[in-house]
């Protein structure tokens, strides 16, 4: 019974539901389905997400999603309810051919952290496909001198399906002349023939019409038929035979061409012409074997042609004639199987799939960088792939899955350091001796704001001229930050505070960008003898508020100006005076007088073990007084809560009037600068 493809679509429909299989896992990462070829769309495989332990809220936030380098169209999951279903049409012959076993392999990926889960869709053969002959017709032709007995080679059919859906079994039609001989091949395969039963007559009947059906193992099975056209000949006694029906050859793939197969040897009984062989193809040899293989007419010489590769075809089945020269002539059959025999020829295949790049300097140990996937086409030894990765670099490759592995970080990075890595991956097969492949991948290290701008030194002390102009450039200032772009950018501004009654900022500013310093207006040496103020970088990265700062001291000075200091060992402050005498021995310690200032000499005070009221490193007395001058100082600390300046204040004055401005006329201004001459230096251009 025939079978059409709706009757064979419909009951495969109905078998669907009983041929679901739960899955299974294999390892760790690795899960198993099984789905048959045909299936509808929307059938269920399985429930993905629940056996992979991730959870159906996760699905969309984590970027769930599958990749396959087989056909990734052929399934699909619903991000819903986590069930992998089909989603179009599956055809196990035209995804695996022939091959006893039919899988897709996934690979499922989700976000984090990045996790990768191997997935194998086992297909399962249904018997969707009939036997099928590769003619319409066969011809055969047969002498009316043959005896009963005498076996005739027939073309056999195929199927596409495999296991029991592809074992057929043949019927001949109805006839009292012929009959059907199988043999087993030690391929496994059948050899079928046209066995002659009875003596043929020419005369009475010169042709013969049968009909040859081949059936599948499947259920439901399935046929295909072939008609045999038998021409019953006149003359010849005998046909040339063979030693033996079938020969089997063994041989290399990178055998050159003209080199010798085999040598076959056809004996004739007849005499003279009778007798007199040659060989050739069988009109039903595939036109593969034409392409790779010819044979000598007169030697039975059989030798290769095309170059022969065991990854394309690595059996060829030869149906030879051996014809003799007789009248009609007759001709007698064997068969040649030449097994090609796999040489490592082939280097391995090396695909990179970039995941995460750029890799962020702060990147944990474990990050997927890359997926790789090798494949080589040889078989055994020579198809077996070991990858080896750059020595001496932060990452390494762990292997996933068979041939598949993944490039993660293994130490930490700096990209202050190392801004980028050339990695080289290396596929070497088990062949000998082997071949090997490489595949490179550039990783680029993405910057982190984490290094903090720097000047070059943390104090600056410059001079300037009193009566200076309004915002002329006294100084710049200049910080380098070792991130890079938006991290690296630096901008300046100053730490406000207090100077007497007016602000900071309304005698210095300093540019944004450049980390130019101005005067704003015209200082007065007698109304600021120094000026000290911080530039600090409140943003070094204008894009982000997270940033790194840091900081440096500044102090202006005046002409005659005294000069305040702060060092790691302490506050050292120096200031002009008139007198060496010995303060009070509470204040501290007094060193001989040095120069501090232009034409001036100066005091140094520095805490002393025996000071009662030195409590730490960068506290200073309330209130001391230079000995030997009307000149008091007094000395400040804002609350740390202070929003303005952290910095030490300090104040020049009277005993008398400490907060009181000392004046002098235009005319003894312009005198004591004439004394001094040109003794100081005007650096109001730096």
């Amino acid at each position: 019974m025939v079978f059409t493809p709706e009757d064979r679509l419909g009951k495969q429909c109905l078998l669907l539901p009983l041929l679901l299989l739960a899955a299974w896992k294999v390892g760790s990462g690795q899960l198993h389905y099984s789905v048959p070829e045909e299936a509808k769309h929307g059938t269920f495989v399985g429930r993905i997400a629940q056996d992979l332990g991730l959870e159906l809220a996760e699905l969309v936030p984590r970027l769930f999603r599958m990749a396959s380098k087989d056909r990734e169209d052929l399934l699909e999951v619903n991000l819903q309810n986590g069930i992998l279903f089909v989603n179009s049409r599956i055809d196990r012959e035209e995804l695996c051919g022939r091959s006893a076993e039919c899988s897709i392999h996934l690979e499922v990926i989700v976000d984090r952290p990045l996790q990768v889960f191997h997935v194998d869709v086992e297909v399962r053969d249904i018997n969707d496909n009939p036997p099928l002959f590769p003619v319409e017709e066969q011809r055969v032709l047969i002498y009316e001198s043959r005896l009963p007995d005498s076996v005739f080679p027939l073309e056999g059919a195929s199927d596409a399906d495999v296991g029991s859906n592809s074992i057929l079994t043949y019927k001949l039609s109805s006839s009292e002349y012929f009959g059907l001989d199988v043999k087993i091949n030690s391929d496994d395969n059948k050899q079928i023939g046209l066995l002659l039963k009875k003596s043929l007559d020419r005369e009475e009947a010169p042709a013969h019409n049968l009909f040859l059906t081949a059936t599948d193992g499947g259920k439901p099975e399935l046929t295909g038929t072939v008609q045999l056209l038998v021409t019953v000949l006149d003359v010849n006694d005998n046909a040339p035979t063979f030693e033996q029906s079938e020969y089997e050859v063994r041989i290399f793939e990178n055998a050159d061409n003209g080199t010798t197969v085999i040598r076959l040897n056809a004996s004739d009984r007849d005499e003279g012409a009778n007798g007199a062989i040659s060989y050739s193809f069988n009109s039903l040899v595939a036109a593969m074997v034409i392409d790779h293989f010819s044979i000598d007419r007169n030697t039975g010489e059989i030798v290769i042609r095309g170059n022969l590769d065991f990854e394309q075809e690595n059996l060829y089945k030869i149906l030879i004639d051996a014809t003799d020269k007789g009248h009609p002539p007759m001709a007698g059959h064997c068969t040649v199987l030449v097994r090609i025999l796999d040489k490592n020829d082939n280097v391995p295949e090396i695909a990179l799939t970039s995941l995460s790049l750029p890799v962020r300097e702060d990147a944990q140990f474990g990050t997927v960088i890359a997926l790789i996937s090798v494949n080589d086409l040889d078989s055994g030894a020579n198809g077996q792939v070991n990858c080896s990765l750059t020595p001496h670099v932060p990452f390494k490759l762990v292997s996933t899955f068979k041939n598949y592995y993944s490039l993660v970080l293994d130490s930490a990075l700096d990209r202050e350091s190392v801004s980028a890595y050339e990695l080289v991956v290396t596929a070497r097969d088990g062949g000998s001796p082997s071949l090997w492949a490489t595949a490179s991948l550039s990783v680029e290290v993405a910057d982190m704001n984490d290094n903090a701008p720097a000047f070059a030194q943390p104090e600056y002390t410059v001079f300037v001229k009193e009566n200076n102009p309004p915002g002329c450039h006294i100084f710049t200032v200049s910080a380098r930050d070792a991130d890079a772009q938006e991290n690296a950018l630096v901008s300046y501004s100053l730490v406000e505070r207090r100077v007497g009654e007016r602000a900071l900022s309304s005698y210095i500013s300093v540019h944004a960008e450049s980390g130019k310093v101005y005067a704003l207006q015209p200082l007065d040496h007698e109304e600021l003898e120094l000026l000290q103020f911080q530039p600090r970088q409140p943003n070094p990265d204008w894009r982000y508020s997270a940033s790194l700062r840091a900081g440096m001291h500044s102090s202006v000075h005046l002409e005659e100006a005294g000069i305040l200091r702060a060092g790691p060992g302490g506050p050292d402050q120096q200031w002009p005076t008139v007198s060496s005498a010995t303060p009070e021995p509470e204040a501290g310690e007094v060193s001989p007088p040095v120069g501090a200032g232009v034409n001036s000499n100066s005091w140094t005070f520095k805490y002393g073990p025996g000071n009662p009221k030195q409590s730490g490193p960068g506290e200073l007395p309330d209130k001391f007084i230079i000995p030997g001058s009307p000149a008091i100082i007094s000395i400040r600390q804002e609350p740390t809560n202070s929003q303005i300046d952290k910095s030490d204040f300090i104040t020049f004055g009277k005993k008398e009037e400490t907060k009181k401005k000392k004046k002098k006329k235009k005319g003894n201004k312009t005198q004591e600068k004439k004394e001094k001459g040109n003794s100081t230096t005007d650096n109001s251009d730096q």
